[in-house]
């Protein structure tokens, strides 16, 4: 792990020269861990495991006492530094540990430029942002501070052979486990239960966690994308759509099936076709030097030209890797250029209020000449 992560140092390093900043601070789960390899994962929304400061001679990883020995065990390109009284009450001394402390009470120095310091702003708060910019004032630190968010938001957007192999090999164990789960699913099997027995097998197959909790939702339930499994009971002809991933050395995946139990109606067979068609399609239009927008527009004209107009609603699918949704987005919104080595989804979906919903959905790599689909687990035996 040491050399890909000095790589992506030296890289953030460039963006830094190139916009001119004289550190980073990084606050984000997946960018620390991209970064230093560092696994610890913040709590809630006020709650850090970490902090990366990185300059062009230092890299700093600042945490507390619960982390130190992890951080140092995991971190080892970084120097650790443990606060007892907080990052922000301490940030003045971080700065100094970084490098930066040349500057400190240089106000009276007017030859002296300020430091230009990026904060990735996107995962914190106003209130914590707001508590930084204040103590470098009271500090007399002679500190500019910026949004990282332009220069990090497409920083992991291309992954390299082992994380896409990890992707992969994620993938693989979510997969066995719906075959495992299709062999148990019954009628009057509730969607609670079904998704607490495919998250077990996910689990027993061996990912260390979850990408997201799962979605189990039947009939009605069906037609709202991200149904929250309820105690409702399988029935025969009704859609069952399952939305589910698994975690494995920090990388996601993300999968989604729909199964019938007993013969479908029609609505459920034309929609199923319809989907089937319009995945098909964006996916043979993947390749490097289209814009992610025009592959959403080729599923969803498919989608507006049958019967189901206007029922497919979200976009087709969105990057996938550390974050299980990162950049780029498969939508009408992105005209993101696709590169060799994105990892997306292409999720087509139709949703019918009172009836249900089907989503198809595989997982795709980009490669020089097209795309690869990552996914083993194909469309056939929906009907249970």
């Amino acid at each position: 792990m040491v050399l890909p992560i000095a790589t992506r140092i030296d890289r953030l390093r460039e963006s830094m020269k190139k916009n001119n900043f004289h550190a980073v601070i990084i606050f984000s789960d997946e960018n620390r861990r991209y970064l230093s390899g560092f696994t610890g994962e913040d709590g809630n929304y006020d709650e850090s495991a970490g902090v990366l400061i990185i300059t062009q001679n230092n890299l700093i990883l600042a945490t507390d006492s619960r982390y130190k020995l992890q951080a140092a065990g995991e971190a080892k390109l970084y120097s650790i530094y443990c606060y007892e009284k907080g990052f922000v009450k301490e940030l003045p001394d971080i700065i100094e540990h970084a490098g930066l402390n040349v500057i400190k009470h240089a106000s009276l120095e007017k030859s002296v430029n300020k430091y230009r310091v990026a904060l990735e702003t996107s995962r914190i708060t106003f209130e914590l942002y707001s508590k930084i910019k204040t103590k470098f004032e009271d500090s007399n630190l002679k500190i500019d501070l910026f949004p990282a968010n332009d220069m990090l938001k497409h920083f992991r957007i291309i992954k390299d052979h082992q994380e896409i192999d990890t992707i992969k090999a994620s993938l693989g164990i979510v997969e066995n486990a719906f075959l495992k789960l299709k062999k148990q699913i019954a009628l009057d099997m509730t969607e609670k239960e079904a998704a607490w027995l495919l998250e077990k097998l996910i689990r027993e197959n061996g990912a260390d966690s979850l990408s997201f909790p799962v979605i189990a939702a039947s009939g009605p339930n069906s037609a709202l994308p991200h149904a929250i499994p309820e105690d409702r009971r399988f029935k025969k002809g009704e859609p069952l759509l399952f939305d589910f991933g698994a975690k494995l050395n920090g990388y996601c995946s993300d999968i989604s099936r729909t199964l019938v139990i007993g013969e479908p109606d029609n609505i459920f067979e034309q929609a199923y076709t319809t989907l089937f068609n319009a995945q098909h399609k964006a996916i043979e239009a993947i390749r490097p030097g289209i814009k992610c927008s025009k592959i959403d527009q080729i599923a969803r004209e498919h989608i507006d030209k049958s019967k189901f107009s206007k029922r497919f609603d979200h976009a087709l699918g969105h990057g996938v890797g550390i974050a299980i949704h990162e950049p780029p987005r498969l939508s009408r919104l992105d005209d993101t250029i696709l590169e060799a080595g994105m990892v997306v989804t292409v999720e087509p979906g139709i949703y019918i209020p009172d009836w249900g919903g089907i989503r198809l959905e595989n997982m795709i790599c980009v490669t020089d000449n097209g795309a690869d689909i990552l996914n083993t687990l194909g469309y056939d035996n929906y009907i249970l």
